[in-house]
């Protein structure tokens, strides 16, 4: 009888159940989905039919050649899904919606960026979405523009919500500090947590030491009002950070800003924020300490942006290593035990995980005595907190030996680099004769962060191994290396309120290809119980990247953008420069589809269902720092189609 009685109930929760797996499976409302895992748990394309997956639809933006004089190109969005459509942002700043099962437009939004400025970034990685009651506009997509605003938008229509700060737009560059036009902006969505927006920036933080403060703020979803903020920089010295700061360099500095985006655990109130490097990156002088919170994973709590719990994971920063991943909440298998985690990837090479609430570091942590520096008027800390779990990149000391060329002419220029710079692997400082970084300031990881695949518990990350040159010059012989053509093709850097300009480049020969032997990028999936790489391999060919005489090696490349894991055991990933979409085995990594494009893909796909069909959906378009042609298009794939 009381089996009787009960059996309506199981049959209710498994319905239940069924329901929200569909709903999850269906929709993909959040950067980086669930948790920001880059994971779907869809699986009608698995291994046994990946070669069926053709090409569903193709669109273009119209967000190309609009005449901005002083801005790069790169296409980073992720599209999010809701009730059939898809919505996007593009390199202007445009807000898109799609039909999801055909690609065509349904509206545009136009921010009206200005033409005529510099911007520090050219990047947008997508768009948020909300939904709730309110007198209008229900269902809202919230963007972040590069000058420093969020925009509310009716996502049926795309027209600004009007009860949203002013007309629909708040302006973000106030109470920051004084604002470089264009160097202060926002490059990935702003995180949804209920009815609040967590909104991070995007610093230009190599131009001066007092630069704007990388604060973090919540606004109000409807009227756009601020809940609360967060400064990653102490302000008052009864902050127990301010200690780490030293002659109250506090004061005078800035940036230890969140560009990544920003994850929230709504279930136990925290919102998780990377952070980066306080300004100016390649030297620290005039901000002497640890300099907490930069460099930080942090736990905020969601209802008064006060501190649960922090972990710096890179000391007194001075190699521009910012935090540049996503934080991404997972389940670890430990000790035969599912730990609630938060992950983050980092440029050194590192996996980082801590318990969600505790901030325990599932993997532990050990500091290690790290190079000193050699630079008037600097300090760095004598040791740095690494990571048990085992490196991903390499960093170590590079040498004569480590010469790669394809002529004799060009290996040779590279071995005088290798053998006049300053090298001592991981943590070489910047020096004055010239410092070679290895990782670089790109990474290892960068912001296409980790995808895992919680069920098989394998972490996949994409990854750059090319090392970068980095020198200190004095201010007053930076003209005469200029007259001596010898910072021909560097990038300069003012560093104003220092003694030093800076100078970096990528380690590149006279042929443009990296100065170390391959690969140059790779494909590794890290297995999060026994804590060991699984599998690693070089992602990608030169065939793109090189001469035409060149052959076709399949040496690894510089990559930027994410992958995609999916439930059957695929991995989905662009991110190369290269023009070439692959699919490859999660368990083995073997390639087991790949597609050709106009120019890379040097974003993070994503998937969703429309009409009980999978679609995987990615942003063409190129990059104009990996030396990738521009492209403005969306692609969409599904099995058995045919376009």
């Amino acid at each position: 009888m009381n089996a009787k009685r009960t059996t309506p109930k199981c049959l209710l929760w498994l319905a239940m159940c069924l329901y929200t797996y569909s709903l999850q499976a269906q929709t993909w409302d959040a950067y980086g989905g669930d948790g920001g895992r880059q994971h779907t748990e869809l699986d009608q394309i698995n291994p046994s039919n990946v070669e069926d997956l053709q090409l569903a639809w193709r669109t273009q933006t119209g967000d190309l050649n609009l005449g901005f004089a002083h801005k790069g190109h790169s296409l980073q969005t992720q599209a999010v899904f809701w009730d059939g459509m898809l919505f996007l942002s593009t390199s202007s700043n445009w807000v898109l919606a799609l039909d999801a099962k055909s690609g065509e437009q349904l509206w545009r939004f136009d921010p009206g960026l200005p033409k005529d400025i510099g911007y520090s970034e050219s990047a947008s990685r997508g768009v948020s979405l909300w939904h709730g009651a309110a007198a209008l506009c229900p269902d809202r997509v919230f963007i972040g523009t590069l000058v420093g605003e969020v925009y509310a938008l009716d996502a049926r229509t795309g027209e600004r919500c009007a009860d949203f700060g002013s007309n629909g737009r708040v302006d973000m560059t106030e109470g920051v500090g004084e604002v470089s036009y264009g160097d202060y902006g926002i490059t990935s969505p702003p995180a949804v947590m209920g009815d609040q927006l967590i909104v991070g920036s995007a610093i230009g933080d190599n131009r001066a030491t007092q630069l704007e403060r990388g604060i973090v703020r919540a606004l109000d979803v409807r009227s756009g009002s601020i809940n609360w903020l967060w400064d990653p920089i102490p302000t008052s010295p009864l902050q127990p950070a301010y200690s780490t700061w030293e002659n109250d360099s506090a004061q005078r500095t800035g940036a230890a800003n969140v560009w990544p985006p920003i994850s929230v655990d709504t279930e136990r109130d925290l919102v998780f924020v990377s952070t980066g490097s306080p300004s100016p990156d390649f030297y620290g002088g005039e901000r002497l300490g640890d300099n907490n919170y930069a460099n930080s994973l942090v736990a905020l709590n969601g209802a008064t942006g006060a501190i649960e719990w922090s972990q710096q994971l890179i000391h007194h920063d001075v190699w521009d290593y910012d935090i540049p991943s996503q934080p991404t909440l997972v389940a670890i298998v430990k000790d035969g035990q599912s730990i609630p985690a938060v992950m983050v990837v980092t440029k050194t090479g590192m996996l980082y995980a801590f318990d969600r609430v505790s901030g325990e570091a599932v993997y532990p942590i050990i500091e290690r005595p790290v190079p000193a520096t050699d630079v008037p008027g600097e300090r760095l800390s004598p040791t740095q907190p690494i990571s048990s779990f085992p490196a991903f990149a390499d960093q170590s000391a590079l040498g004569e030996a480590d010469a790669f060329g394809l002529t004799w002419f060009d290996k040779r220029s590279c071995t005088r680099i290798l053998k006049e710079y300053r090298s001592e692997g991981i943590f070489t400082p910047p020096s004055l004769k010239g410092s070679i970084m290895n990782p670089s300031y790109v990474g290892g990881a960068n912001w296409g962060g980790v995808a895992v695949d919680t069920a098989r518990q394998i972490a996949i990350v994409n990854v750059n191994q090319i090392p970068a040159l980095v020198r200190l010059i004095p201010r007053d012989e930076l003209d005469a290396l200029r007259e001596a053509e010898d910072l021909s093709d560097w990038q300069i850097s003012r560093q104003a309120g220092t003694p030093y300009y800076m100078a970096r480049k990528v380690f590149l020969s006279a042929l443009g290809l990296p100065c170390v032997n391959p690969p140059w990028g790779k494909l590794v999936a890290l297995d999060l119980v026994n804590e060991k790489i699984l599998w690693e391999m070089p992602l990608g060919t030169i065939r793109d990247l090189a001469p035409a005489l060149v052959p076709n090696y399949a040496w690894g490349v510089p990559n930027m953008g994410g992958p995609l894991t999916t439930k059957s055991g695929l991995i989905v990933l662009g991110a190369a420069a290269e023009h070439v979409l692959r699919i490859f085995d999660t368990n083995s990594g073997e390639v087991l589809w790949q597609y050709d494009l106009p120019t890379s893909a040097n974003s993070t796909p994503m998937s969703y269902e429309a009409e009980g069909d999978q679609y995987i959906v990615v942003a063409v378009g190129g990059h104009d720092g990996l030396g990738m042609p521009r492209g403005d298009y969306i692609y969409a794939f599904k099995l058995g189609s045919q376009q």
